[in-house]
Parts: C-alpha cells; sequence; structure tokens
C-alpha cells in the first residue's frame, strides 16, 4: 500500500488555493476532516463542505474534487481541496491531513507516481516540468506536443523497426547451418539501418532549435564604440538597461536582456566596443565580446556613416544582420527601422512547426547520440560482413539508449530522483 501524499498545489498569496491528495488512503482521510463521508462517492465528483478541527472551529468552506483510480493524474485514489488562498487555512489543512494519516509529498512525487503507475512515459513526465516553465509561445507548443506523446511516438516507431532489424539478424544467427536458406539480405538490412540512423541524427540534430527556443535565442550586439549599440538594447527592451554615453569603453562587460517577439524569446548580448586598446580592462571587453558573438545564434553588427563594420569570424550557422545606425532608414535613439529589424530576426530564428518534433531536453539528447554512435558500428558492421551475434549486441545497446528516454525499461532510481527532484512540490 503507498503512503498517502498532500501538498499545496498553488502559489501561496492567490484568491484561491487548492491541495492535493493521493494514495490509497485519500477519500479515508480526508472524510476525517471534512463535513461529509468521501469514501463512497461516485468518481469525478465535486463535493461542497467545511474543513473541520475537532479541536476548534471549522478552518474553511471548500470544494473537494474526487477521482478514482486508475482514473486520476497519478493513478491512484485522489483528491483535490480548493480552498481560501491565506496561507493559515492552506497550512492549518495540510497539518490537519498530515495529523490523520498523510505524508507531505516531495518535489515531483505527484508526478513520478503517475510515472511509475503507467500514465505518463518519462519523457510526458518531463514535459509536465517544461509546461510549468514555459514562458513563451514557441516553448508552449514544444512541451505540449511531448506532453501529447510526440517524441514517444516517434521513437517507438523507431523501436519497432530496429526490433525488425535485430529479429533479422537473429534468425540468421539461429539458421546460420543452412546455408542455402537466406533470412537476412545484408543490404537490405543496411538500408534501414541507415534509414533508422538518418532519423535518429534529424531528432537529435533539432536540440539545438530546441534548445535556443527553450532558453532564448541568442542575439550579440557587436560594433565599433559609439555607434549606438546600448541604445539599440535599451530601444528594444524598452527601458534603460544599458548606459548610454559618448566616451568610448562605457560598455566594459556583456550586458544581456530578454523580450519576446512573435512566441519567441530572444536573449539580446550588448557587448563591448570592439577597437585597438591598450587598456586592459577594456581589452577584457572586447574579448568577452568576440565570445558572446561566436556563442550567439544571430549577430547584430552596428556601424554608422563613416565608420567600418568590425572584422569578427562569422560561422556558417549563424545569421549576420548589418546595421547601418544614424541614417534615415535607421536611427535606434528615435525607433526608426526598429519594426523591420524585429521582422528580420524573426525571420532568422529558428522555427518549430505544429507538426514537427524537436527535442529541447539535455538527456534526451545525449541518449540519441548513444543511440547514433551504437548504429553507427551496426551499419560498419554490416558494410564489413561482421558477426551477425556482435551487431545484434550493438542494436541491444541502440534499443537502450532509446528507451532511457521513455522509461521503457528499467530506469535506475537515481536517474529518477534527479529528473523529478527538479519539479515544484504539488506537481
Amino acid at each position: 500500500m503507498n503512503e498517502t501524499i498532500c501538498a499545496i498545489a498553488t502559489a501561496t498569496g492567490g484568491a484561491i488555493g487548492i491541495i492535493r491528495v493521493s494514495g490509497d488512503q485519500s477519500l479515508e482521510i480526508l472524510s476525517r476532516i471534512f463535513t461529509k463521508d468521501l469514501t463512497s462517492v461516485q468518481p469525478n465528483t465535486i463535493h461542497y463542505g467545511h474543513i473541520i478541527d475537532p479541536t476548534s472551529s471549522p478552518i474553511d468552506e471548500v470544494l473537494v474534487s474526487v477521482f478514482r483510480a486508475p482514473h486520476s493524474y497519478t493513478g491512484e485514489d485522489a483528491a483535490e481541496i480548493s480552498c481560501h488562498g491565506s496561507r493559515y487555512i492552506l497550512n492549518k489543512v495540510l497539518e490537519l491531513l498530515v495529523q490523520n494519516g498523510c505524508r507531505m509529498a516531495q518535489p515531483g512525487e505527484f508526478t513520478q507516481r503517475a510515472y511509475l503507475n503507467g500514465k505518463l512515459d518519462l519523457s510526458q513526465a518531463e514535459a509536465v516540468a517544461d509546461l510549468i516553465a514555459s514562458n513563451n509561445q514557441a516553448t508552449h507548443r514544444l512541451a505540449m506536443s511531448q506532453l501529447r506523446g510526440g517524441i514517444s511516438t516517434q521513437l517507438g516507431r523507431l523501436r519497432e523497426q530496429l526490433l525488425k532489424l535485430t529479429s533479422l539478424l537473429e534468425l540468421e544467427l539461429d539458421f546460420s547451418d543452412h546455408e542455402e536458406l537466406e533470412f537476412a539480405d545484408r543490404t537490405e538490412l543496411l538500408e534501414l539501418a541507415q534509414k533508422i540512423d538518418a532519423h535518429i541524427t534529424r531528432l537529435a540534430d533539432s536540440f539545438q532549435t530546441g534548445n535556443a527556443l527553450k532558453n532564448g535565442i541568442p542575439v550579440a550586439i557587436v560594433g565599433a564604440p559609439n555607434v549606438g549599440k546600448s541604445t539599440l538594447l535599451n530601444a528594444l527592451v524598452g527601458e534603460e538597461r544599458a548606459i548610454v554615453s559618448d566616451i568610448q569603453g562605457t560598455t566594459r562587460d556583456a550586458i544581456e536582456d530578454t523580450i519576446q517577439l512573435g512566441g519567441i524569446t530572444f536573449r539580446f548580448i550588448d557587448t563591448a566596443g570592439i577597437r585597438h586598446t591598450d587598456d586592459r580592462i577594456e581589452r577584457l571587453g572586447i574579448d568577452r565580446s568576440l565570445t558572446a558573438a561566436q556563442r550567439a545564434t544571430i549577430i547584430l553588427m552596428m556601424t554608422e556613416p563613416g565608420v567600418p563594420y568590425p572584422d569578427i569570424p562569422i560561422r556558417e550557422d549563424q545569421t549576420l544582420i548589418r546595421i547601418e545606425n544614424k541614417t534615415k532608414k535607421f536611427q535606434a535613439k528615435y525607433g526608426v527601422g526598429l519594426d523591420d529589424l524585429r521582422t528580420q530576426l524573426l525571420a532568422a530564428a529558428p522555427h518549430a512547426a505544429d507538426t514537427d518534433i524537436i527535442i529541447t531536453n539535455v538527456r534526451h539528447h545525449e541518449a540519441l547520440l548513444r543511440a547514433h554512435d551504437s548504429l553507427i558500428r551496426v551499419i560498419d558492421g554490416l558494410q564489413h560482413q561482421i558477426s551477425g551475434d556482435l551487431l545484434a549486441e550493438d542494436l541491444r545497446l541502440t534499443l537502450d539508449a532509446l528507451a532511457d528516454i521513455t522509461g521503457g525499461q528499467i530506469t535506475p532510481q537515481e536517474t529518477l530522483n534527479n529528473i523529478f527532484s527538479h519539479f515544484c512540490v504539488g506537481k
């Protein structure tokens, strides 16, 4: 029998607070402090009454939502108490629940139970945390796709293909003494393995886009001193975030702020002006500017009439947008040209279509890379006529790596604890 757990599921300070209860004794325990016996009520029903402290007066009038296993978030008998949001009331209800047999839930314990009871796979459980943390339309859409099983569905298809490949190799091993029988055409096996690896590689490569959308697309503002970089940052974020001065070298360190455009978060970095200088502190700032530019997805390279653009290396996977400030077409100080710049930024940003499966989780990305490495050994082995038993071992490693993402195999408790410890209490 599972311990019955409880926790506040809402932020304190609001008009309404919700306390979640889950476990085999949920309804029995709650009935001891509620003005109605809930042990025999129908599932998916809501009940009005009062939370009662036997030693004093009623604590609050509440609504209790009742859920029965397995049709609840956790897959267990569960209830949610909707009461007034007073910190005193919430803590008093928790105190009464604990006194009558509940235990305070650990961070993420409700979702962990949902995973252990088969209500969610591991990638969907992690999507719950991403959904709570989503702060723009793009990250919300990606989290919802994962929560609905988008990644799980993709991996399920890959798993079926890998199992087909494995079964053909096992047939080859089982009938290796019968040379006249051919169950596994190695050319077909190679084509299948390459097709699967191409799919895994596409998923792994999507992490760059997913990571940028999740954490904000880094945009470095670079240029010579006094061409308007700090003014541009202030204009974009709508506040005096950076110091604006006519004195060269004012910006000594990278200044960072974020804005949202079209449901996507952009992370702007205002950097020190790039020029030759003997000032050791300013030189450090310039070095940091160059580092920020190298890490950026988009580079806004600024100049003004008569001032050359800085000569810095640009990678093929970076987008360069040139801005000539203090002209008729663009004046950061007065907002001229900013709308066109925002349009260019949105066009340059990585996008995820509604049908795209984008990897945003570091753990998933690492598992895909392991799967790719194992499958490359399979492909190499097929090309060089390596024994089927060795190929089968690498295929098993590929399957294990993919299973790590969804928890389709026995997942170490340490991994589970690490995943769910980052959840908020009450979820």
